[in-house]
């Protein structure tokens, strides 16, 4: 689904080149551990704040988690609590901090509507949208007629919606390209290809990471091991989407992000306007709330600049397993056709595979981690990382330089990385 909305784009990253033959940085105020939106936008914010900045990748700029992602900037699929607190906050940081680049990533304030198929869906919908109505969330209920004139080939058995006008969509993979292409400007480094295998520690610390198990007495993180040379920095923030888990172990603390499988469908070109918002169903927020293992499938339905329509979405957690899903690949286009009949004619040209970073709690993990002093995260995001990356961006800039004084303008307490040690690590 990445490039679609820019025919042509697809792998391209303006300004970053993989840096080989480039001498790597011996010292830096902060290392990036990836590229992809959360890591740029990091990256991004801490050089405009002043800082040394060296982002590091084992592969491509979004060659992960943000270069099979539909771009969500989204407030309408968050119960009210830490979650929406920070997707609000990042929504403004979007639109104002970097408001002035949205061109470079094709932002586009489309707004969400929600359709519910039944009058209890319906209800249920009502009463999700008054309680972010209190959190001041911009929404508007729309009836089954007024439905119609938003969506024309929307079906005309829903009983209602709600219509989200703060919703907005993003191209991930230029968003995250040119982020950091802004940030090597203000001279950060950015080395593709160069793998972490470990953590620089007081008295050479253990070979590839730090001691097993990541008690609260484990020694600072001053630096990274590459497979390119060694970086030290007093700070090491891990960006490292689904696998941040993997990273985190190499400190010798545990960080539950699993990766949790999603398909979408690409249609053949249809004609402008055939999808005019992104619409889904109003049981979405629920398979998104989910902590089922098992296949969860709810239609998302969003059309393109370049005229295809990209249908999700699925979610299970299933590894790093790739293979297509001819289960999940029904339920996408038998959702879809549900919300808009006019699909069942269509071709569908290709189906993309990618790992949302889920965590248990589904809360993203920001901020340090005092198990292992130095080291920092940003992760964990799930389905959501592009639509909080700027927020979450912003915020650990923030709290690196103090630029706010003692507090961040959120309270990063909810998505503190220590709260699993309490837990027992792993769920």
């Amino acid at each position: 689904m990445v490039g679609e909305r820019t025919p042509g784009r697809r792998g391209t990253t303006p300004g970053i080149t993989d840096g080989i033959g480039e001498e790597l940085p011996s010292t830096a105020d902060l290392v990036v551990i990836g590229a992809g939106v959360v890591g740029a936008a990091a990256a991004w914010f801490a050089a405009l704040a002043g800082l040394r900045v060296v982002v590091v990748d084992r592969g491509a700029v979004a060659g992960g988690t943000s270069g099979a992602g539909e771009g969500n900037v989204l407030v309408s699929d968050k119960e009210p609590g830490p979650e929406l607190e920070l997707a609000q906050y990042s929504r403004r940081v979007w639109g104002e901090d970097l408001g002035a680049y949205g061109g470079l990533w094709e932002f586009e304030s489309k707004g969400g509507l929600v359709v519910a198929s039944t009058p209890t869906a319906l209800g249920a919908l009502r009463t999700l949208a008054e309680r972010q109505r209190a959190c001041g969330v911009d929404v508007r209920e729309v009836s089954g007629a007024e439905l119609h004139a938003l969506e024309p080939r929307l079906t005309r058995e829903a009983a209602g919606g709600a219509l989200y006008p703060q919703d907005a969509q993003v191209q991930p993979m230029l968003a995250a390209a040119h982020l950091l292409r802004l940030a090597r400007r203000r001279g950060a480094v950015v080395r593709t290809r160069t793998e972490v295998v470990g953590f620089l520690r007081p008295g050479g610390g253990r070979p590839g990471g730090g001691r097993p198990g990541g008690g609260p007495a484990g020694s600072p993180v001053t630096g990274v091991r590459t497979s390119r040379g060694t970086v030290s920095a007093p700070a090491v923030l891990n960006a490292a989407g689904t696998w941040a888990g993997a990273v985190a172990g190499l400190a010798g603390v545990e960080l539950p992000v699993l990766p949790r499988r999603g398909f979408v469908l690409v249609t053949e070109p249809l004609p402008p306007a055939t999808v005019r918002h992104k619409v889904y169903a109003a049981d979405y927020v629920d398979a998104v709330a989910s902590s089922d293992a098992e296949l969860q499938a709810s239609p998302v339905v969003e059309g393109t600049g370049g005229g295809t329509v990209l249908i999700g979405s699925t979610r299970e957690r299933v590894g790093f397993d790739r293979r297509p899903s001819p289960a999940a690949l029904r339920a996408l286009a038998r959702g879809a056709i549900g919300l808009f009949p006019v699909l069942a004619s269509v071709r569908a040209m290709r189906v993309y595979a990618g790992f949302r970073p889920y965590c248990p709690d589904h809360l993203p993990v920001i901020g340090p981690d005092p198990r292992a002093p130095g080291l920092w995260h940003a992760c964990g995001h799930e389905g959501a990382g592009i639509g909080l990356a700027a927020g979450t961006g912003k915020l650990i800039a923030q709290a690196l330089t103090g630029a706010t004084g003692e507090a961040t303008e959120l309270d990063l307490t909810p998505f503190a990385p220590e709260r699993f040690a309490a837990e027992g690590g792993r769920a």
